[in-house]
């Protein structure tokens, strides 16, 4: 099926399969269906313009045979500039921007619209510079500019951003009205996915030639004015005219998503609801989010049973105030995520406008549903320069609203109004293959990641995602990257906390951090070493990540990859850059795919070979054999840590029976052997008078706190018991002590360790974090269920 829609079969226009990201998609249309494009390069927008500009370079033409124009003026500034006077001259034009730049173009886009200009210009959504520069997503800029009176319409994924492009150049010039389409910087406009790019046919027919559409105002041979100097007299009439064409605009949008759904099964509207017919509580969102939300709703509905929804807003201006109230009125709570924070506002910009256009449902405001009763309504801020959005704080959203907590709140960073992640599951679709690569800026690993994505698309068939973390100081400094391949659509828009794969190209990978963490049992490292010796790769693996790999048993495969690209690249710049696509063949030979579409090595190298043509043809032939021969390489030659090395009794010996850090020898303890089981443990609802009273009974300093499910939930400690009479209130809620309950005054973050776990290895993370006791728990189909608590108390007799 397409995406809210009709089969492919079953439409005129089902679109041309392949992979694709954001920018890609956009650029398709416009250089198809404009006529030039006037865009200074800006950070995340910057591909785009890109795109077009390489059309231009060979002499591209558009759908009706006119050649391609690009012009680079000296800022975002007179980009706009000059794409005002490309639309005055009846041309149809288009423009790439993001972050500051579209807040510097600001007063010509108030011209733009006053004057009438259909154009559109395609936003790579940033947030601002503020405390400190961020390139990634936010909403602050499209929000900043949303009082210009151009259409605002914001796509969910890669396939959205295509779609919108031509959906949005549709509305605008039936509309005589400018519009922004606008995608998540990176996290969107970066992202290969599975698209069905718009066939030349349909752009052609659902936008018409750009003569019969649009007006010369330059025309001689039919003199105007435009743009004069109006004062007292006539400056108010000609502002107020304007709403003749800004009441058309709604009604243009809507026919444009409709039509478009006919031609092509993929149905948009102004306001897109995810399993609303019986939701209690909602999610309100815009962007990539909504994608997260709308799994975890899944997840939510599955698991716990409960009725949540997600309304994705997809045309901020026109403001859909009608349809988000027909939408959510029947909610007992919904709340409105932003990319955004305003503290200085009544609310952040979406939440503000919905909460006039129910003030205005309430009223009886023509047009809107009748209402008699009004949802609570909660807000927060999460993303803020691509900060991650996972499925956990989706779920830590919902628990807000049904908790009735705070109507303010930020998810994803630690903050007195952050709502904590205690719990966040695996989303992905059945059966999903996750890769999280750490590599190093500058390697080309970010390149292989999109090439693999590529192949996996177009040779095997299936749905992917790969999605590299950008940074603006990366290279030369460790960076990571993720791809998941599934049979179904991936909606997950976050990054990979539960993987099959990790290569690591970054040799110190080992000693910034733990990159197996949520490499899953069974699961494949890759190594990047100069070692030939399987044993020496394995000596050199660190003690900790080595008990991992056994315990998990975790396949190890290894290379020197530096040396084949060193050894092949004929240009000595690709030296670095080409050990990244070592990696696919690496990967091609370790992952199932191969053998599950029975696809021999001389069909599997054909593809190859076609890929890297799409991404390194323009700089000739030598590069494609080149990387080709990485390719071949990695795939022969990878070599595999033989079993009987991982699982030496020797060396298991001697890596288990150390000593820690301050001298006390554990002989090989595990976890299991000292924890303190079992847990004295309590509800969510469970009076903290209650629980002070178990503590001083039984002689404990920490109470578990669990779900109905005896899921792990939180920790309650004495002293937090303590903190919270002495505030009379505890958390800054100023109810009396008698009234809290263990939700209102536990601590989220827990520390947390397993059965088997070594005891060095929690010794030494209580004491990097300070603490005096962790949870031990067991995994069962994602949940954490405690068994146990290991404290300073029993490391005391360890000690002893």
């Amino acid at each position: 099926m397409s995406e809210n829609g009709k089969p492919p079969g079953a439409v005129r226009y089902p679109g041309i399969p392949t992979t694709d990201d954001g920018s890609g998609t956009v650029a398709w249309v416009e250089t198809n269906i404009t006529q030039g494009a006037c865009a200074y390069p800006i950070t995340s927008s910057t591909v785009m313009g890109q795109h077009y500009a390489l059309a231009v370079a060979n002499g591209n033409t558009n759908l009706w045979g006119d050649p391609l124009i690009f012009m680079e003026p000296e800022s975002e500034h007179s980009s706009a500039s000059a794409a005002e006077g490309f639309a005055v001259a009846g041309g149809r034009v288009t423009n790439f921007t993001s972050g500051q730049g579209l807040i510097l173009m600001k007063e010509v886009l108030y011209v733009i619209s006053g004057k009438r200009l259909p154009i559109v210009f395609h936003i790579g959504a940033r947030a601002l510079t503020s405390q400190g520069l961020n390139v990634h997503a936010g909403h602050d800029d499209i929000m900043g500019v949303a009082d210009t009176g151009w259409g605002i319409v914001i796509a969910k994924n890669a396939q959205g951003a295509g779609d919108m492009a031509l959906i949005a150049r549709r509305a605008a010039e039936d509309s005589q009205t400018p519009f922004l389409s606008a995608q998540d910087g990176f996290l969107t406009t970066h992202t290969v996915e599975n698209v069905r790019l718009l066939e030349p046919e349909l752009m052609k027919e659902f936008v018409g030639k750009p003569e019969e559409k649009l007006l010369n105002l330059m025309n001689p041979d039919k003199p105007m004015m435009s743009g004069v100097v109006q004062n007292q007299d006539s400056y108010m009439k000609g502002k107020v005219a304007q709403r003749y064409f800004y009441d058309r605009v709604k009604p243009a949008l809507k026919a444009a998503m409709d039509e478009f759904y006919e031609l092509t099964g993929r149905r948009y509207d102004l306001v897109e609801p995810y399993r609303m017919e019986d939701a209690e509580y909602a999610i309100v969102c815009m962007g990539g989010m909504a994608e997260t939300a709308e799994v975890t709703c899944d997840y939510l509905r599955e698991q716990r049973g409960w009725k949540v929804g997600v309304v994705h807003v997809t045309s901020f201006r026109p403001f859909p105030g009608p349809e988000l109230v027909e939408c959510l009125r029947n909610t007992k709570a919904f709340t409105v995520i932003e990319r955004m924070d305003n503290p200085m506002g009544q609310s952040n910009p979406l939440t503000a406008e919905i909460k006039a256009a129910f003030a205005d449902a309430l009223v009886g405001t023509e047009g809107y549903p009748q209402m008699e009763r009004l949802p609570v309504i909660y807000s927060g801020s999460a993303g803020l320069g691509s900060r991650d959005v996972r499925p956990g704080d989706f779920i830590a959203t919902a628990e807000n609203m049904i908790a009735e907590g705070r109507r303010y709140f930020v998810l994803g960073i630690q903050h007195e109004l952050a709502l904590k992640n205690n719990f966040d599951p695996d989303v992905r679709p059945k059966g999903a293959f996750s890769m999280r690569g750490h590599s190093v800026g500058g390697y080309g690993s970010v390149t292989t990641n999109k090439v693999i994505a590529t192949i996996v698309g177009d040779l095997f068939d299936l749905f992917v995602q790969a999605y590299p973390k950008y940074g603006s100081e990366k290279k030369g400094l460790p960076t990571t990257y993720y791809l998941t391949v599934a049979d179904q659509p991936i909606r997950t828009h976050c990054e990979m906390n539960f993987v099959e794969f990790v290569p690591l190209n970054d040799v110190n990978a080992f000693n910034s951090g733990n990159p197996l963490a949520g490499l899953q049992p069974g699961g494949t490292v890759f190594v990047q070493s100069s070692y030939s010796d399987p044993q020496q790769v394995w000596d050199n693996i660190p003690a900790y990540a080595r008990r991992i790999i056994r315990e998990r048993d975790i396949r190890v495969l290894y290379l020197d990859a530096a040396a084949i690209a060193r050894t092949v690249a004929s240009v000595p710049d690709l030296q670095v850059r080409m050990q990244g696509i070592v990696l696919l063949g690496v990967f091609l030979k370790a992952t199932p795919f191969l053998e599950r579409r029975h696809i021999g090595e001389q069909e599997l190298m054909a593809g190859v070979e076609k890929s890297l043509r799409k991404y390194f043809g323009k700089r000739g032939e030598r590069v494609v054999q080149d990387n080709l021969t990485c390719v071949r390489r990695g795939f022969t030659e990878v070599l595999e840590i033989p079993r009987e090395i991982i699982h030496s009794t020797e060396k298991m010996h001697a890596e288990t029976n150390g000593v820690t850090a301050n001298g006390t020898e554990t002989n090989g303890k595990l976890v299991q052997d000292v924890m303190r089981s079992p847990v004295y443990a309590c509800r969510l609802t469970t009076p903290v008078t209650k629980i002070a009273q178990a503590m001083e009974t039984h002689g404990v300093r920490t109470v578990v706190v669990i779900d109905n499910e005896g899921n792990l939930q939180g920790l309650v400690s004495s002293s937090d018991v303590e903190r919270a009479r002495s505030e009379n209130g505890g958390n800054g809620e100023h109810k009396p002590f008698a009234e809290l309950s263990s939700a209102q005054i536990m601590r989220r973050d827990v520390l947390t360790a397993t059965p088997t776990e070594h005891l060095e290895e929690a010794r030494k993370r209580l004491a990097e974090h300070g603490l005096h006791s962790l949870v031990v728990v067991q995994q069962e189909n994602g949940h954490k269920k405690p068994v146990g608590v290991l404290s300073e108390a029993e490391l005391a007799t360890v000690a002893g």
